[in-house]
């Protein structure tokens, strides 16, 4: 017999398992001697009353113990000899893709733009120290995606969407912490992951599967509707009935291609902003309303959201003990991003603040077309890189500043690397952006006494949280409703929103891929 008990303890008794077992089992009116075994399903922090406590739920098995679970990995097939299935991208959509190839007996050829994440390593330094992006090998392009070297959140909405305990699973098989199994809010950690991609690298290569770094795709071999392959930049053709694109938010140029191929792409709504850090004990003095953290809480986060003139603003991809990085894919541009080490001990909190936009907010882009979105991104990239000296270095100002609309003198402290300047961010960002960004804060500054305070940066820009543009595909076959074969995948594709649900919706489309060549 299984039993489950839901429990709260104090924070210095959260790691207690003996404890825990005991207090569960006092709970569940059991007697010791028959409880064989305990597991605990899912950990969180209440933090709605005046003293934090964890909350657990906790299984008992009474006068029984549980069976061995099988590895996920003795499913994979030798797929050396099977027939090929072409991947686009070696995100979390692409690697998830292949992993699943392998279950179905298919065998994954991979192509990503950019570089192993070791040798992506070199890089991401140049961007920081330097102010040189690479436009193929950056914080969002290189193998493991944007996710790998941008914090390695793991929390998700959407669990209709596919099979969340594989997904965890899978990662901790490849070397992730078994705690994300249990966490609310699973977290890796951008130190921890580049070790798991790699291991997840070596297990599709040790089945069968291939991959190739610095392999750019510049076009699709269609034939009759009907998708043949893809061609690299340098004009190897590589033939395949199935192509899964995976090739994420920021591949601006994969959507240019479809365009010119007459394959259809849709505009979508998404959201631009920037990255808002504060002191880290001061939202931990917020949230756990305790002066100093206690041992065991980890480094406090929040989420935010309200309505401004009918449009979203919200807090998005927030990074406790976290840092802000450049995410910029192309040079003449500025973009920021959050990160956090698994241990989260910066003494710096970000968050993403950003305002959602639709089409109606476009009119002067029209004549853009379906790219009306990319375009607004665009300039304003530009234009607040263009405010600068040509580095990285980022636009900033106090939030207190930002929203009385007056230049800093100076700016807080950061974690900034390339360094922050006080720039007139309410000049720089478009009016429609600044002005609901304004209310919106000042709203957050009432729901969470302490947000609003100089000694918060408002940092620009953030406007990566999504593409501005959907690859359509049919709801049962994933496939696009117009070429055969075709079969877009992940953020890139407007179907996923970070690393989890990337991951699932990689594994989603295989198996349909699975289907159809088997049909």
């Amino acid at each position: 017999m299984q039993r489950d008990i839901e429990i709260k303890v104090r924070p210095v008794d959260a790691f207690n398992e003996a404890l825990l077992k005991e207090k569960a089992i006092r709970k569940a009116r059991l007697q010791a001697k028959d409880v064989k075994h305990f597991e605990i399903l899912r950990r969180s922090i209440d933090a709605r009353q005046k003293h934090p406590l964890y909350q657990f739920r906790i299984r008992l098995f009474v006068n029984e113990t549980p069976e061995a679970t099988p590895t996920l990995k003795e499913q994979f097939k030798d797929v050396s000899d099977a027939e090929e299935i072409v991947i686009v991208g070696a995100g979390p959509a692409g690697y998830f893709a292949a992993l699943e190839c392998l279950e179905q007996g298919l065998k994954p050829i991979l192509f990503d733009r950019g570089k192993d994440v070791r040798s992506r390593r070199r890089d991401l330094r140049a961007i920081q120290q330097f102010g040189e992006v690479h436009p193929h090998s950056n914080y969002c392009f290189g193998e493991g995606g944007a996710g790998t070297y941008s914090d390695g959140k793991l929390y998700t909405r959407s669990h209709k969407r596919g099979n969340i305990e594989k997904s965890l699973r899978l990662l901790v098989e490849h070397g992730a912490n078994e705690d994300i199994l249990i966490d609310a809010h699973p977290h890796i950690g951008s130190n921890k992951l580049p070790k798991i991609v790699a291991n997840i690298r070596e297990t599709i290569l040790h089945y069968g599967g291939e991959i190739h770094f610095d392999s750019w795709v510049t076009d699709f071999m269609i034939k009759n509707q009907q998708i043949k392959g893809v061609i690299l930049e340098n004009g190897k053709e590589h033939f395949s009935d199935a192509v899964i694109l995976a090739t994420g938010h920021s591949a601006r140029d994969i959507y240019q291609l479809l365009y010119q191929k007459g394959i259809k792409i849709e505009a979508k709504p998404f959201a631009l902003g920037v990255r808002v850090e504060h002191p880290q004990a001061l939202i931990d003095q917020i949230q756990y309303r305790q002066k100093k953290r206690e041992e065991n809480l980890p480094a406090s986060s929040y989420k935010l959201v309200c309505q401004v003139e009918n449009r979203g603003v919200f807090s998005f991809c927030m990074c406790p003990g976290g840092l802000v990085v450049p995410a910029a894919t192309a040079p003449g541009e500025l973009v920021v991003n959050g990160m956090s080490l698994s241990r989260r001990d910066s003494p710096y909190a970000n968050s993403g603040t950003v305002v959602a936009v639709e089409q109606a907010d476009l009119l002067d882009y029209q004549e853009e077309g379906v790219f009306a979105g990319l375009a607004f991104q665009k300039k304003v990239e530009q234009a607040v890189f263009q405010a600068g000296d040509g580095s990285q270095k980022a636009p900033a100002l106090r939030m207190t500043d930002f929203i009385a609309g007056k230049l800093s003198q100076s700016i807080s402290e950061n974690s900034y690397i390339p360094g922050l300047y006080p720039a007139p961010l309410f000049d720089l960002l478009p009016p429609l952006i600044y002005r609901r960004l304004v209310e919106g804060m000042k709203t957050f500054g009432k729901k969470m006494k302490g947000y609003y305070t100089e000694e918060a940066n408002v940092i620009a820009t953030e406007s990566r949280t999504s593409s501005p543009i959907r690859i359509p595909r049919n709801k049962q076959t994933y496939m696009h409703d117009e070429v055969l074969g075709l079969f877009p995948c992940g953020e890139g594709a407007g179907y996923a929103g970070g690393i989890l649900s990337a991951a699932m919706d990689g594994q989603n489309v295989a198996k349909a891929v699975a289907r159809y060549m088997k049909d």
